[in-house]
């Protein structure tokens, strides 16, 4: 069992490429997983690891013990989830990153809580790109296509950017037929965080047409502000289908220009591949995909 727990140590390490970081989520300090470190290291006979006062990293040997002790620690503990999976109820804390559209979210994950009383969430809102694994989260959801290798990943379901205003703006300022007539709108706009840059509108450029100058009389770094300021007839915003569907069924807002309009999203479920998926992480996976989009999205 003490192997088991150096492998543990270790592979914590190999991820965050750091003692302090691996003690944080393992609840030890620095100073004991050194030493674990160390004893693997003088049982194996080889350095795992190149240290530097700023980093370390993985030597050939540490590399190539890093992929086996993965196999090893998830058949560990496949073999523990499949000896009680018959009668364990999901339990304990689920720490979680998802993305400010709560409006999609909340309601799924309030269903969540109703049907899994025993599991406790601890729920990071936020629109920035966060390192499941370094900042110890057990699952995210994010829009766009997963790139690190080091995660498992889900889809959920595909959305758009749609171009929407109310009636009543509209018949004072007119409704835009073609992309250049939006120069004389006043164009809400959203702007990334984490950049500072303007989210551009996926607007298809049309032969020979000069690409319009859009005049926005708000510029804000949540989508949920736009979906306010819109719907009290202020301009005309770009947002996910998903956010306005209801209020362009109701009448009270309009799409326009659809057919310029060139955008299709993804939102995906993201988790550490390393980890075996626990019985609580399993049916947090299954209940937000088959909350999120049951019908599809409208397209």
């Amino acid at each position: 069992m003490d192997s088991l727990s150096g492998l543990s140590v270790f592979v914590q390490v190999a991820e965050m490429r750091s003692f302090t970081a691996a003690g944080r989520v393992l609840g030890v300090s620095s100073s004991a997983v050194g030493k674990s470190i160390a004893r693997t290291e003088e049982r194996l006979g080889v350095r795992l690891f190149h240290r530097s006062t700023r980093s370390i990293t993985l030597t050939s040997e540490g590399a190539l013990f890093l992929e086996r002790s993965r196999r090893i620690l998830a058949e560990v503990e496949a073999a523990e989830q499949e000896l009680t999976a018959a009668s364990a109820t999901p339990r304990g804390k689920l720490r979680i990153s998802l993305p400010q559209v709560r409006g999609l979210l909340l309601p799924v994950l309030s269903d969540f809580m109703r049907s899994y009383p025993d599991i406790e969430l601890e729920v990071d809102f936020s629109d920035r790109m966060v390192d499941v694994i370094e900042e110890g989260f057990d699952a995210v959801i994010r829009t766009g296509k997963p790139e690190d290798s080091r995660l498992m990943a889900r889809h959920l379901g595909h959305y758009r950017l749609v171009l929407v205003g109310t009636p009543a703006y509209f018949a004072q300022y007119g409704t835009p037929q073609q992309p250049p007539d939006l120069a004389g709108h006043a164009c809400l706009r959203h702007k990334f965080c984490a950049t500072g840059k303007l989210e551009p509108w996926p607007l298809r450029a049309l032969p020979g047409a000069v690409e319009p100058v859009l005049r926005a009389p708000l510029i804000t770094t949540t989508i949920e502000s736009l979906n306010h300021v819109v719907l009290e007839g202020l301009g005309v915003a770009c947002l996910p289908d998903f956010m306005v569907n209801e209020a362009v069924q109701q009448g009270r807002l309009q799409r326009v220009l659809d057919d310029y309009l060139e955008h299709r999203g993804s939102f995906w479920m993201l988790w550490p591949s390393s980890r075996h998926a626990s019985a609580k992480l399993r049916v947090f996976i299954d209940h937000m995909c088959a909350g999120l989009f049951p019908a599809g999205p409208v397209l």
